[in-house]
């Protein structure tokens, strides 16, 4: 080892989904919304007077803010926006998560969590979810440094009721507990109106999923107007312009047409409720998921050959293969076409699989 490199903060860095680049792929793998932006997202990014890219953007985003705060009934001092929710859980672990005891989150989530822990030297547990990869709120009740659990959680799109979210909350107002909407708008129930409640719950939200706005990278968190003072004074003590001028204007448009968000999110549940049935039918478990994608595996044939399968034909789904996780794919939720391809290909390859002998 060099000299220098005790001093390098070393870190085991996320894994983002694999990006493939392919004309006929079906791309079922990294949870992206098939539908594109709503129409207005398109015509500010048109209508951007491009001489005004040599001015620094409003490091306050009252544009966006002001949009959002509008839209989910809040005030604008309870909004904060960043580059993509991952940007916004950053910085709020580096702002909320500095006591001497561990922060609780669950051992199959988000698997960022413990890669910033890691990397702002926070300690952490990790809480096993149960036997249907459900969290245990009792495993929450104990002392702890602040918490963190997505809802719906993933990979599994597993939700937890809106009861059971806010006893965690209650019993915990000592310390800072996130709840990670990333998945709310397909199914489960946000808990943005607790926030007038609670003065220690922080929600984040993006607009990646639901809003058809993954390549803008634009995330949110809502709070007690002190929760969200603490959170710009880290931001401003970072970098002050987080978003710029395209992502203010692009967001803006996105989080007004309302009408436009609730149809696509729409189209996604009906898509996934029928996809869960003709998955069923071909013998794959899974539970309930109110996300945009299923956590599936199947009766008889290992997750690892279906993945290879599926990616023989540039069919790409995402395969955890370590721990309890590996005889899971989880299926991102296309538009109705790319599903039906999908499940065409499964009943061949299943049937042939069969008739073949290999069990």
């Amino acid at each position: 080892m060099k000299k220098w490199e005790k001093n390098v903060r070393r870190v085991v860095p996320y894994t983002p989904g694999e990006q493939p680049n392919q004309s006929d792929m079906i791309k079922l793998n990294t949870n992206e919304n098939p539908y594109p932006p709503a129409p207005e997202v398109r015509e500010a990014l048109l209508a951007l007077d491009t001489d005004e890219l040599r001015l620094y953007p409003d490091p306050a985003a009252n544009q966006l803010v002001s949009a959002v705060a509008d839209v989910y009934g809040v005030k604008k001092d309870q909004v904060f926006v960043g580059v993509g929710s991952d940007d916004v859980l950053a910085m709020s672990f580096l702002t909320f998560f500095n006591g001497d005891k561990p922060i609780l989150f669950p051992d199959i989530t988000y698997s960022f969590y413990d890669v910033w822990a890691d990397l702002f030297r926070i300690p952490y547990e990790r809480p096993l979810l149960d036997e249907n990869f459900h969290i245990r709120k009792e495993d929450y009740f104990k002392e702890n440094g602040g918490i963190i659990f997505p809802n719906p959680n993933a990979p599994t799109g597993v939700a937890m009721d809106l009861e059971d979210v806010e006893e965690i909350i209650s019993k915990n107002q000592d310390v800072i507990v996130i709840v990670d909407e990333a998945y709310v708008d397909f199914g489960a129930q946000s808990v943005v109106p607790l926030i007038e409640k609670y003065e220690n719950l922080l929600v984040v939200q993006t607009l990646s999923k639901s809003r058809s706005m993954a390549g803008m990278r634009i995330g949110m968190a809502f709070g007690d107007a002190a929760l969200i003072r603490y959170l710009n004074d880290v931001k401003y003590s970072f970098n002050s312009y987080t978003m710029d001028r395209t992502a203010l204007a692009a967001g803006t448009a996105s989080v007004k047409n309302q009408e436009y968000f609730k149809k696509t999110c729409r189209k996604i549940i009906e898509t996934r409720e029928w996809t869960k049935k003709e998955l069923k039918a071909l013998g794959f478990c899974f539970e309930d998921s109110m996300a945009n994608f299923i956590f599936a595996s199947h009766e008889s044939c290992p997750a690892e050959e279906l993945f290879q399968a599926l990616r023989s034909r540039h069919i790409y789904v995402r395969y955890f293969p370590e721990g309890r996780t590996s005889d899971y794919l989880r299926i991102t939720i296309g538009t109705c076409q790319e599903m039906e391809v999908l499940i065409a290909f499964l009943k061949e390859y299943l049937g042939q699989r069969q008739i073949s002998g290999n069990r």
